[in-house]
C-alpha cells in the first residue's frame, strides 16, 4: 500500500502543467493512480446528455485528475500573496502521529 503525504482538504500549489503557479484545495486523492483532483485546476469540457440535473444537456467544465508529483503542499504559515511550498514530515505528539511542515515546523491540519 502506498503512503501519500497529500490528503483530501489540503491546500496545494501546482508546480507543473498548464495551471502552473495556481493554488487550490484537494477534493479527492486517487491512491492507485497517484493522482489528485484539485478545486479549479485542470478543467476539462465534458459533453452531457439531457438529464434531470441538466435538462438542456450541453458542455460542462469539471476538474480532472493531476499527477501527485505536479503538486506541492502549501505551508500553513504562508499567506495568499506569497505561497510557501513545503515538504511533509511526521512527529509523535501525545502518542499520536501528526503531519508537520518541514519549512516552518507547524502542524498540518
Amino acid at each position: 500500500m502506498k503512503k501519500l503525504k497529500i490528503k483530501k482538504g489540503d491546500t496545494v500549489y501546482v508546480n507543473a502543467g498548464n495551471d502552473k503557479g495556481k493554488t487550490g484545495k484537494v477534493l479527492s486523492v486517487l491512491k492507485d493512480a497517484d493522482r489528485v483532483i484539485v478545486e479549479g485546476i485542470n478543467l476539462v469540457s465534458k459533453h452531457t446528455k439531457p438529464n434531470s440535473k441538466q435538462p438542456q444537456g450541453g458542455i460542462i467544465k469539471q476538474e480532472a485528475a493531476i499527477h501527485i508529483s505536479n503538486v506541492n503542499l502549501l505551508d500553513p504559515s504562508s499567506t495568499a500573496a506569497k505561497p510557501v511550498r513545503t515538504r511533509v514530515g511526521y512527529k509523535i505528539e501525545d502518542g499520536k502521529k501528526v503531519r508537520v511542515a518541514k519549512k516552518s515546523g507547524q502542524e498540518i491540519k
